[in-house]
């Protein structure tokens, strides 16, 4: 990268930029923001009675809300950081979500991109596995399936969503750059296009005005000569009138400038008193006949030979140009050429039809820059004109000159018939962006609707985090659940030696009715005994003829002593039709 950076890029860069204070308040509502989502995990999992450790889990969340900050200058060592840290910590995977989708979104290198976001995943995994039986589940084994359930929540999706947000950003900007680049291209030929044609009028001015003064200058020196004897007094103002003349000269030639061969037409487009008569229109069409084209001319009005030379040539101009388009495209085409003459204006037209084939592709395609140099010629002499194509196919060119020009023609003037052309840039059609004061064009921030954007990109990827924080709760919640409760088998039996509340613990409780039943028929309970326990789940057990009850009992400090079982004969079901 070059040391210096042109200041036309930094023009175009500034209007882009955010206000100073937003650009403040942005990077610290975004670091609250992901805090505000690891608080919640953090709250979510505590909640659920998962939080091991919570001081060091919160102070880890902390530190790792204030790593977040950094992303933009550090973007690779902050998500690799942060993806240790969810392995030690798993309330830090919504910072960390946050951090993978801002530095793909950022980083345009695929490959470089891909090995961070792998690294990542991979080094979370690793952390996860090796905090297990510390910080985590219990045990390595369950710290892998922890950390292999928060990486694709906390590395990998969020990365892929942030590298196609980042691709289409920068599609985005190429497409842009293209497009002004074309509309630059295009401009650029336009403003060529009406140089060559005003190198063109400038070095007609110069054969015509220079004609017209060698003539003075002439004749003044004949008159001269003629005074020097018939008036000597007079002789010394004919000697000023050539001097003032032959000034004129020098001065017109220092204006104009030396335009050279493009500013001067020869061979058979010099400017001749004939050109853009009726008989030049003539010989144009004829030649055009000549090479196999069906041209009809129809003529309204007088001859144009009185009229102006300038408007002889945009005539002879405007009609050349559009029979050479016409050879070029449509030559089986037909063409009419219309010359419409008055007092006040000199309409012409050209409008051909549609070939009967396909259409002509031309050679050499042209630039598209004569019609330009036609439009610009006919508004400097203050008239409109119009090329458009025709709904039925075909084309056509219609330009209205004034017969008589100002001398201070309009060349912005709007009256064109055909409406304006939309690819003007001067102030006919509003503002010249080619020559407006920022060169990079409208501020894409500053379009309407652009805050609505920004606001509806905010809220989905706030409403995308909370989603990944929910999908790691349950996640989280998923693999501490399934841990082992330190207990296989089985569940253990009351045992002499036992408290009372071991016992309860396994499930044995007192039950009325088995009491109730062991009344009167249970063996002489041992000495010492301060209470008895008369279960039913598990412990009393019925059988032909009677019910086999388990009793359990406890001395004065509440120890199991004795665990006796006996039968309890039970009373036979009647049928109902024998009770009375």
């Amino acid at each position: 990268m070059p040391a210096r950076i042109p200041a036309s890029i930094l023009v175009s860069v500034v209007p882009l930029s955010l206000p100073p204070r937003a650009a403040r308040v942005r990077p610290v509502a975004e670091t609250a923001g992901v805090g505000l989502a690891g608080l919640g995990v953090y709250g979510a999992v505590g909640h659920l009675g998962f939080l091991p450790y919570p001081a060091l889990q919160l102070a880890v969340l902390a530190t790792g809300t204030g790593i977040f900050a950094l992303r933009r200058r550090l973007p690779g060592a902050v998500l690799l950081v942060l993806a240790a840290l969810t392995g030690l910590v798993p309330a830090v995977g919504p910072v960390t979500a946050a951090a993978a989708y801002s530095v793909a979104r950022r980083m345009a290198r695929p490959r470089l991109r891909a090995r961070l976001l792998a690294g990542a995943g991979l080094l979370l995994v690793v952390c996860a596995t090796a905090a297990g039986p510390r910080l985590g589940p219990g045990s390595a084994a369950y710290g892998l399936a922890l950390g292999l359930a928060l990486a694709p929540t906390a590395v990998i999706v969020p990365g892929l969503i942030g590298t196609a947000q980042g691709q289409q950003g920068r599609l985005l900007r190429a497409l842009r750059e293209r497009g002004d680049a074309a509309e630059r291209a295009r401009r650029l030929a336009d403003s060529e296009a009406r140089i060559h044609e005003r190198s063109r009028i400038a070095a007609e001015m110069h054969d015509l005005v220079g004609h017209r003064l060698s003539l003075v200058s002439l004749h003044a020196g004949g008159l001269e000569l003629a005074l020097e004897q018939a008036a000597p007094e007079l002789r010394e103002e004919a000697v000023l009138v050539r001097r003032t003349t032959r000034d004129a000269m020098r001065e017109l030639r220092q204006a104009l400038g030396v335009l050279g061969p493009l500013g001067r037409d020869t061979g058979p487009d010099a400017l001749t008193d004939a050109t853009g008569t009726r008989a030049d229109i003539e010989a144009l069409v004829a030649q055009s006949r000549d090479g196999g084209i069906a041209v009809r001319l129809d003529w309204t009005g007088p001859d144009l030979d009185a009229r102006p030379a300038p408007v002889r040539r945009a005539v002879h101009r405007v009609v050349r140009e559009a029979l050479t388009n016409v050879h070029r495209y449509a030559p089986d085409a037909h063409v009419g050429v219309t010359v419409v003459h008055d007092d006040a204006l000199v309409r012409v037209t050209v409008r051909n039809g549609a070939r009967p084939g396909p259409p002509a592709t031309a050679e050499e395609p042209g630039t598209g820059r004569g019609l330009t140099g036609l439009r610009e010629r006919v508004e400097l002499l203050g008239g409109t004109f119009g090329a458009a194509a025709l709904p039925a196919g075909g084309f056509r060119v219609d330009a209205a000159v004034p017969a008589e020009p100002a001398a201070g023609p309009d060349p912005r003037r709007t009256n064109d018939p055909n409406g304006p052309d939309p690819h003007r840039t001067d102030d006919a059609n509003g503002p010249d962006p080619y020559h407006a004061n920022d060169p990079a064009g409208p501020d894409p921030a500053a379009a309407p609707g652009a805050d609505r954007r920004r606001t509806a990109e905010a809220l989905t990827l706030g409403f995308g985090l909370a989603a990944l924080s929910a999908l790691m709760v349950v996640g989280i919640a998923f693999v501490y659940a399934a841990q082992p409760s330190g207990r296989s088998g089985p569940a253990p039996l009351p045992r002499v030696g036992m408290t009372y509340g071991e016992v309860a613990a396994l499930g044995v409780q007192d039950n009325g009715a088995v009491r109730a039943a062991a009344t009167g028929h249970e063996p002489p309970r041992p000495a010492g005994t301060a209470g008895c326990v008369y279960p039913f789940n598990g412990a009393t057990e019925r059988h032909p003829g009677g019910l086999l009850i388990a009793r359990y009992c406890f001395d004065a400090a509440q120890r199991l002593i004795a665990i006796d079982r006996f039968d309890v004969p039970s009373v036979r079901d009647a049928t109902p039709w024998e009770i009375p």
